[in-house]
């Protein structure tokens, strides 16, 4: 091996022997398991093509070559004794290939064979193909006019669709679907391009399903595929740049790759199967061809080409909530009933539909409580109209709600929509006051709630006491210092993440430059989490190589600086001032706000807007009110220590407005002590993707949003990591901390005081740290004041640190945290008063997941004869103190409701202890079901685990199968399709003649549970074993291929929302 460069191949031996590796730098990782198969037959095959190729050539060769692969197949028969290996793939001697199977009687066609000539693909149904519209070779409209006329199932995925393209196909498309054959198209009103007729044509088909996406603003597919299904697994597609029109399809210089399931089926899969999820998503409605259907499309597209009729009434339609709103639903719920906390806030930048979300709130409420009175108070009119709409869209009620602003005055106070400073002078009017009660009003919104503080806003929160407050703001920080969540239980309710909204298209993309602007921070004053404000200005102010550093960025980066419209973050006024002047002094046009100006606000604003400025420098307590949807780039000029601050700047640029592509960040930084936070802001702008942060900067933010981009230089990437590893808790700093506690407070040192005043660090970085082979909070107090730990305790320290970390820390269960602190409280004496009757059961159960979380061993094998011994064993005053506090803290953070799986008819899972929703550890799955007793753990490791006696089956899915390489054949084997259909691939071994198979598709015969547990990966960024989350019983509804089975399970209860963008890997946002 000579040549440099990037390899991904096997390493045989030959190949090991002449790797220089003295010389050569040699880059090489391991096998995973859920690749093994795959790139082991990839290499046998290009083996086995050498072997077939250098059989000597003669009369025989075709049979020489036959008797070779049959050999080969009986060698690998023998070797893993599967007789049937042998009976279904030994080649028949002759040498023939199939290429056709008709029935005589009632034949197809007169003249079989020419029948058979005229339908076969010109370019077969084996090989991949590049269609590029040159000379030489087949007609893109001739070869799929052979594969509709082929198939079985058509289903076509375009951006638009025009009647001269359809008209190429009218004929084939008529006679397919006319014979029983089904046909699936989806397409859009994008830019007003598809023919209205064309639409109506296809619609119009018998066996004919039409769907089309009519949110141009939102709009986002532009795919073209063509896929055609054949009963006899012979699939093909065709995906490239061809619209169905007539010179895509005919006379353009468009390129289409022909695919096959014989020779790349894993691509084939996934086309198939992302068009099955779209299908089920509702961005895509369905066109019945009926007068409301025309109507809709008409106005859709001459809404798209511009010239739709806005006075003209808009259309009625189901509202319904997107993954992330419904997730922030959930958690309010979880608020209210695990928490009782009634007074919420929620947190989401400004455009993610913040608003839409309290109206499916408020209607869940309203539907309970029809006698509800409402109260929605903003401090604009243009909002309060907005909100009045949304609400009524939700409740599907026209009339709901009165406006009380300005000119408009309500005719009763039922359901209101006030402004602040209607309610205040009605409020404050001696002779006409509001004589409303404190309880008049049952459920109170308002909107922009950081205004609260605001004496106008505190009148009002102090007169009314609704059953339930809900706060919405962009900005929960407020720069004067207020604590706005002293109003709201001290918590914020939920979070619209970033990655989320840009992913739902709530929010423009980001690309995001850090630059390292060659300043050392590491000497600048630090107290209370921040940069001194005076040392940072001196280092600033007066830097001309920085800005100099600053205007080279710009240039490089930005297209046109004179076209821009840039918000800069200043540390200072006199940092402001001096950007300003040094800017000018370059004929960049720009302009400062400050405290000294903040009656400009709205003049700087209409003169940035208008690009008669093209940056306005601010100053962080001054920037609340900028409010310029139109930004599209933002300049961090200082480092922002507090990460909701830096959100919520980010948020003014990511505001979406018509021509913007996305938002330029340009972050200058320098470096900055181990104390500023660089790993929270990359997670914030990353999401979750259960990977460590380091790592996913190292891998060039593989897992961003959708249109999102991040750029580190090389040393600022280095820098940043360096920072990064120096913040990472270790056991050293956090002893400490502990230390160093009685210093900071007066608290007594607990672990919940702890995590109080050290906010950045969690239960989970507490857990991480070892002391020799366990942790724990009670195992560092001793070592902090260097007491050892008792050797005659050290085995009970390791058990109670194995379940605490390993399992409860995993396990979001109400019911069995609640247990086992019931358990920890009775000082492990069993049975629990609480547990009676059809209870009893549930408590043996969760006895028995606690003694595999403490012990981990069968119970003879743990030393123990019975439960009640294995419980009196953990009784310690100082560790079940500890255990007691990580399961309040535990509880506390709870962010999922959990209720009853659906009943089914069978006893194991109708009177189950496991609940819907919630996150079990593997091992507390084995006990429900009875695969793990006392006498005996189970040894179960497969992705299922029938229970015979329940006639129950278990499917344990792990999502990413291989955590450390991306691998396109594993990757879609298992994913949500919709929120109630789940696409699940068997063991390699299933068919549906027989066994296991067969048991599939006859669930509903056999009268057979089946339950599915999903996890994301087999290790959490920490390297912890993840737990499966219970996602319910499904029911069987269609199965596709063998040896492998592709099976579609039906939930009985729709999956959790939070879950949804893991689990829906094909659908977008």
């Amino acid at each position: 091996m000579s040549q440099t460069g990037i390899y991904e191949q096997l390493i045989t031996q030959l190949v090991e022997q002449n790797l220089d590796r003295d010389a050569f730098y040699v880059g090489e990782r391991t096998l995973e398991a859920g690749e093994a198969a795959t790139l082991l037959s990839r290499f046998l095959t290009r083996i086995i093509e050498i072997a077939m190729d250098s059989v000597p050539n003669g009369e025989s060769r075709i049979h020489e070559q036959i008797k070779l692969a049959n050999t080969i197949v009986q060698w690998l028969s023998q070797h893993i004794r599967a007789e049937e290996l042998i009976s279904e793939n030994l080649l028949n001697s002759q040498g023939k290939i199939l290429t056709a199977l008709f029935d005589k009687s009632n034949p197809i066609a007169a003249d079989l064979p020419k029948y058979v000539e005229s339908i076969m693909p010109i370019t077969g149904l084996s090989q991949s193909e590049l269609f590029c519209g040159s000379n030489v070779g087949v007609s893109l409209e001739t070869e799929i006019k052979r594969e509709i006329q082929s198939s079985d199932k058509i289903y076509w995925l375009v951006s638009f669709i025009k009647w001269a393209g359809i008209r190429i196909f009218k004929n084939e498309l008529e006679a397919f679907t006319r014979s029983g054959k089904q046909l699936k198209i989806i397409t859009t009103s994008y830019m007003g391009a598809t023919d209205a007729k064309a639409v109506e044509f296809l619609a119009s088909l018998p066996n004919t399903e039409v769907k089309l996406s009519y949110n141009t603003n939102r709009e986002r597919l532009h795919a073209k595929s063509y896929l055609f299904k054949r009963n006899t697994g012979f699939h093909t597609g065709y995906i490239g740049s061809s619209n169905l029109s007539q010179s895509a399809l005919t006379s353009g210089l468009e390129w289409n790759l022909k695919i096959t399931s014989q020779e790349i089926p894993h691509i084939i899969e996934k086309s198939l199967s992302t068009f099955e999820t779209y299908w089920e998503s509702p961005d895509f409605e369905h066109f019945d061809g009926k007068a409301e259907s025309k109507e809709k499309l008409q106005n859709a597209l001459q809404e798209a080409k511009g010239s739709f009729n806005n006075a003209a009434p808009s259309f009625y339609f189901d509202i319904k909530p997107h993954s992330h709103q419904q997730t922030i639903l959930e958690k309010l719920q979880v608020e209210r009933n695990l928490h009782n906390r009634y007074r919420n806030l929620v947190v989401a930048a400004t455009g993610t539909g913040k608003t839409i979300i309290s109206a499916f709130d408020f209607a869940r409420f309203y539907d309970k409580n029809p006698e509800a009175k409402f109260l929605f108070i903003a401090h604009r009119e243009e909002i309060l109209k907005q909100a009045q709409g949304a609400y009524r869209g939700v409740l599907k009620n026209s009339n709901f709600g009165e406006l009380w602003v300005s000119n408009n005055k309500p005719s009763k106070y039922n359901h209101l929509f006030a402004s602040i400073q209607s309610l205040n002078s009605q409020m404050s009017n001696p002779i006409d006051t509001l004589a409303l009660s404190e309880d008049y009003f049952d459920y109170i919104v308002i909107d922009e709630v950081h205004h609260i503080a605001a004496k106008s806003y505190r009148e009002i929160l102090k007169h009314f006491s609704p059953k339930i407050l809900l706060g919405l703001t962009a900005t929960p920080e407020r720069h004067d210092g207020t604590d706005i969540l002293s109003d709201f239980c001290h918590v914020i309710a939920a979070e619209i993440r970033l990655p989320e909204a840009i992913n739902q298209r709530h929010l423009s993309p980001f690309q995001y430059f850090a630059i390292d602007d060659d300043t050392d921070l590491t000497k600048i004053k630090w107290s209370k989490g921040r940069y001194d404000i005076a040392e940072l200005t001196n280092l600033y102010t007066y830097n001309d190589q920085r800005v100099l550093r600053i205007l080279q960025s710009l240039d490089e980066i930005v297209t046109d600086i004179s076209e821009m419209r840039a918000l800069a973050f200043c540390v200072s006024k006199e940092h402001a001032n001096f950007m300003a002047k040094k800017f000018t002094l370059k004929n960049i046009a720009c302009g400062v706000l400050t405290s000294d100006n903040s009656k400009d606000r709205e003049v700087m604003q209409q003169r940035l807007k208008s690009k008669q400025i093209n940056v306005l420098f601010v100053v962080d307590i001054f920037n609340e009110g900028v409010d310029i949807p139109e930004l599209d780039t933002l300049l961090f000029l200082r480092p922002t220590e507090s990460l909701t601050i830096f959100l919520q700047q980010l948020g003014r640029g990511l505001r979406l407005t018509d021509n913007k592509e996305c938002c330029t960040i340009l972050d200058f930084v320098g470096n900055s002590r181990p104390g500023y936070d660089f790993s929270h802001k990359f997670r914030a702008l990353v999401g979750k993707t259960n990977q460590a942060i380091a790592k996913e900067i190292k891998q060039g933010f593989p897992h961003l949003p959708l249109g999102c981009r991040i750029e580190l230089q090389e040393k600022t990437q280095t820098m940043i990591l360096k920072n990064i590893s120096q913040a990472t808790l270790n056991k050293t700093r956090l002893i400490n901390l502990i230390i160093n506690f009685p210093h900071v407070t007066h608290l007594p040192l607990t672990l919940k005081n702890f995590l109080h005043i050290n906010p950045n660090i969690t239960l989970e970085d507490i857990y991480k740290v070892k002391v020799g082979k366990f942790g724990g909070w009670k195992a560092l107090l001793s070592i902090s004041k260097n007491k050892a730990i008792d050797e005659s305790k050290q085995a009970l320290y390791a058990a109670y640190y194995r379940a605490i970390n390993n399992r409860l820390m995993i396990c979001t269960s109400t019911s069995y945290l609640r247990f086992i602190k019931a358990l920890c409280d009775n000082n492990f004496a069993l049975p629990l008063s609480d547990f009676t009757g059809e209870a009893t059961n549930s408590e043996h159960l969760f006895t028995l997941m606690c003694h595999y979380d403490f012990w981990d061993k069968a119970g003879k094998q743990a030393g123990f004869n019975s439960l009640e011994e294995s419980s009196a064993a953990l009784r310690d005053k100082n560790l079940q103190n500890e255990l007691s506090e990580v399961i309040e803290i535990l509880i506390e953070q709870l962010e999922v409701s959990e209720f009853s799986m659906p009943k089914v008819g069978n006893a194991n899972v109708d009177f189950s202890p496991l609940k819907m929703h919630v996150r079990y550890p593997k091992e507390h799955i084995l006990v429900a079901f009875g695969d793990s007793v006392f006498s005996r753990k189970s040894s179960s490791r497969e992705g299922v685990l029938n229970i015979a006696d329940a006639n129950t089956e278990l499917l344990f899915v792990t999502l990413n199968k291989n955590e450390k390489q991306f691998s396109a054949t594993t990757m879609y084997h298992d994913y949500a399709m919709s929120p109630t259909l789940f696409h699940w691939q068997t063991q390699n071994s299933a068919k549906p003649e027989s066994g296991r198979g067969l048991g599939y598709i006859k669930q509903k015969e056999n009268n057979k549970t089946f339950i599915l547990f999903v996890r994301e990966q087999a290790k959490d960024e920490n390297g912890k074993t993840m737990g499966f989350v219970n996602f319910g019983p499904v029911d069987f509804v269609k199965y596709e291929g063998s040896q492998p089975m592709n099976i579609t399970w039906k939930l009985k209860h729709p999956m959790p929302a939070y879950l949804w963008h893991e689990t829906a890997k094909l659908a977008v946002g």
